[in-house]
């Protein structure tokens, strides 16, 4: 090591350490209330300030302020708020306690594994295609139709790679022989084993002992893969001999049951946009990639020193890179949406697939802690501690779900410290956290809407959970339903029970509390206290409501999803007459196809569509089902197995199917945006009341034409929209907010330098006054 090496080193090192004592000393230093409530509001400004510039180092520097303040917000609760004065205050009081340190580990754990992802690049195939890696192609199946997973296998065998080195395999669990035929009829190699033993694990590592090939690549059989998907994945192998696995997004071509049945269409992200968008490109930096049982390449090798795929857990996937990360194997992480798939289409099916997940990483952490994890590096060890740590959030999400209660209505004080000291402390913690999840997820993830997600998941993981902790050998693999049609909107009361029962509390304890302002002499409270509890009643009674809205399913009578796409087609007609057009959207069942307007259908029989397939066009046997001059509505007829092979392809399986909505188009969210959201998502809970059940919102854009037909809030948004600038609009929201902010600080401030600093006096009208005890602390931020 040379001297300006060691020079260089000596000096980062000093300015760790001194910066670490003055975080020491920030997170530590007592102050008084005033003296607390300048240096918030101080921190706030910096992080505002920081927050303009999109300097990727300046993201840092946000999330180290967050953990600075929200470090300091846990030490005054340590140190100062444990003070109780009945046991029942003692129990809830140090409950909320407990969730809160969980909240704030899961912060730390979540900051450390995303704050600077990293964007892999491709590595190109390069060298004689007769020498690039053999690669066998799985496509699991068990209970799942053949129109669904014959899509998958077809895409599949249509991936450009030379033919004589990959093949496809069919697993069928179900022994069926429609699928034997269909596998014989297409070309792939049909596998199926004596029992189920071990679910889908068991029937990988089956597979694995029934072939050959140098690497293993993975298909749900609702996941269907792009033509480029090996040329785009298998050069990291050539790159890294000790790569064990390169896991790709799970991308859902249909929306989510939050997306749907809140009706946001594309101004929602889909609920696992975040992991597979933030959280793996940041586990990607500390070599810590999870595979996610799907969309990923495998090498065969490491497989087998690990034993094949691990089969003491229900998430196999997650436990399976695991144990070879321990063996010393890397791991990588290529963000290109490479497949698509479907994801669940009812909100039954999605908590039940959540708690089979939520299990399944309880049983890693108590079966094989990743803490104690062989070769795995500190790093390594953190992110996948963080990933268990997260499914264990269902008992603290209930607790901050009713804590107000506790003070609401059985006046029990939950943490000993005024309400104006909790707003000090808990203020900068929960807005700096806000700022900089909004900066390092926003794009994937809008402010309030983890907690509606974990709001929806709470009540029926907690039992999973904490049973699996005690007992990890419990339970048992479950197949996610996909595909499924609804013939009709419902609401899943069954399912909702527990959310309602929650939200009828909260209703009392807001309407309780609110009687007690209009005979505070009676019930001896503090209006601070009680408005603050009031005011946290009333936000998780709107986070519950958005939560319960989810459960208003909305009817799904198509049996193919369709895809929007702009393709060149040509329309041929029995009459030899032939149109251009381009497609608008497209699935396996039609197409929606643009025409030029001087085009007559009056008197045409259309016989078939020519869309693109790859470097070639196919041609498709088609009828029409509606349509006018400018547009038609296609659908497709009886075809044979290789024409609906090409159309898998010309669907799903185009390199560039899945690159539009990547992130490069999303931008986050405003807060007050995303509150605007959360309240008209949370107003769908009463449409079934006021005679909206059933009726679905369309884009105001496309009724311009004829604006009669918009209800009266719609067309508002269009004269607004013509009159007002969207940059006028978002002046006058954040003046709006800047208003709100100063005008609550002006408050506060006044309230506690008229009482002479003195925050007993703030209370209670005047020096010396006793300062009660407040029910419960503001509400924690959904960690990352």
């Amino acid at each position: 090591m040379n001297q300006n090496t060691f020079l260089a080193r000596f000096g980062r090192l000093v300015a760790f350490a001194a910066a670490g004592f003055v975080f020491y000393f920030a997170i530590i230093t007592p102050l008084d209330l005033k003296s607390q409530i300048i240096f918030g509001v101080a921190s706030i400004i910096a992080a505002f300030i920081i927050s303009r510039s999109s300097a990727r180092q300046l993201t840092i520097a946000l999330a180290i302020l967050s953990l600075v303040m929200s470090t300091r917000y846990i030490y005054w609760r340590t140190t100062e708020t444990l003070h109780f004065q009945s046991f029942p205050g003692a129990f809830f009081g140090t409950g909320l306690y407990l969730a809160e340190v969980y909240a704030w580990l899961v912060l730390v754990f979540g900051y450390f594994q995303t704050m600077w992802p990293l964007e892999r690049p491709v590595r190109p195939l390069t060298g004689d295609p007769e020498y690039w890696p053999t690669v066998d192609v799985f496509v699991p199946t068990y209970n799942e139709s053949l129109t669904l997973v014959s899509s998958t296998v077809m895409a599949a065998l249509k991936m450009d790679y030379p033919a004589g080195r990959f093949r496809v395999h069919l697993l069928d669990d179900g022994r069926r022989e429609e699928f034997r035929e269909f596998a014989e009829a297409v070309g792939a190699n049909y596998i199926i084993r004596p029992d189920n033993l071990h679910a889908k694990a068991g029937n990988l590592n089956h597979a694995l002992m029934v072939s050959d090939a140098e690497l293993i690549c993975i298909f749900d059989c609702d996941h269907v893969p792009t033509r480029a998907f090996l040329q785009l994945t298998v050069g990291w192998f050539l790159e890294d001999d000790k790569l064990a696995l390169l896991q790709t997004p799970h991308y859902f071509y249909s929306p989510d049951p939050f997306q749907r049945n809140l009706e946001t269409g594309d101004d929602l992200p889909g609920e696992g946009e975040l992991f597979y968008s933030s959280v793996q490109s940041g586990n990607d930096l500390w070599n810590a990639t999870f595979f996610c049982g799907s969309c990923a390449l495998m090498r065969r090798s490491a497989l087998e020193e690990n034993g094949g795929f691990a089969v003491e857990t229900v998430t196999e996937d997650a436990h399976t890179a695991l144990e070879m990360q321990k063996r010393g194997w890397n791991t990588a992480y290529l963000n290109i949406r490479l497949s698509a798939g479907l994801a669940t289409e009812r909100l039954s099916l999605h908590i039940s697939q959540r708690i089979r997940w939520a299990r399944g990483m309880t049983q890693i952490l108590r079966m094989d802690n990743p803490l104690w994890g062989g070769k795995l590096s500190v790093a390594q060890r953190l992110c996948y501690l963080n990933a268990m740590l997260h499914f264990q959030f269902a008992l603290p999400r209930v607790v901050f779900l009713t804590s107000p209660l506790a003070y609401l209505l059985f006046g029990q004080n939950i943490i000993s410290a005024t309400a104006l000291t909790i707003l000090a402390y808990a203020g900068p913690h929960l807005v700096h956290a806000a700022i900089a999840n909004a900066r390092i997820q926003g794009k994937y993830r809008p402010t309030f809407w983890g907690e509606v997600y974990e709001a929806v998941l709470a009540f029926y993981l907690v039992w999973p959970t904490l049973v699996t902790l005690f007992d990890p050998k419990r339970g048992k693999f479950n197949v996610t339903d996909k595909g499924g049609l609804l013939t009709e909107d419902y609401f899943d009361l069954h399912l909702m029970r527990p959310h309602l029962i929650a939200a009828a509390l909260l209703v009392a304890g807001i309407i309780f509390g609110l009687s007690k302002m209009i005979w505070p002499d009676t019930f001896q409270i503090s209006l601070d206290t009680l408005l603050l509890n009031v005011g946290w009643a009333v936000f998780n009674l709107l986070i519950l409501l958005t939560a319960i809205a989810v459960a208003r399913e909305t009817k799904q009578v198509r049996m193919q999803v369709r895809v929007r796409a702009e393709l060149p087609a040509t329309l041929y007609f029995a009459d030899g007459h032939t149109v251009s057009g381009t497609t608008q959207n497209l699935s396996m069942g039609g197409v929606s196809v643009m025409v030029p307007e001087s085009f007559s259908l009056t008197g045409r029989e259309l016989t078939d569509i020519d869309l693109p397939s790859g470097a070639v066009t196919a041609v498709y046997p088609a009828e029409v089902v509606s349509g006018s001059n400018a547009g038609l509505r296609l659908r497709f007829r009886e075809m044979s197995l290789e024409a609906r092979a090409n159309l898998v392809r010309t669907v799903m399986g185009r390199a560039d199917a899945w690159v539009s909505g990547t992130e490069l188009e999303l931008e986050p969210e405003p807060v007050l945006d995303s509150f605007t959201g959360l309240l008209k998502s949370s107003s769908n809970v009463f449409k079934a009341t006021i005679g909206k059940g059933k009726m679905r919102l369309q884009p105001a854009e496309s009724f311009n034409s004829n604006p009669d037909q918009l209800g009266w809030w719609a067309r508002l948004k269009i004269m607004r929209s013509r009159f007002f600038p969207e940059r006028v609009i978002g002046g006058v929201r954040a003046v709006f907010l800047l208003g709100v902010i100063i005008g609550g600080l002006t408050i506060v401030a006044g309230r506690v330098f008229a009482a002479d600093f003195d925050p007993a006096a703030a209370f209670s009208g005047g020096p010396g006054g006793a300062a009660p005890n407040v029910g419960a602390a503001a509400p924690q931020s959904d960690p990352p």
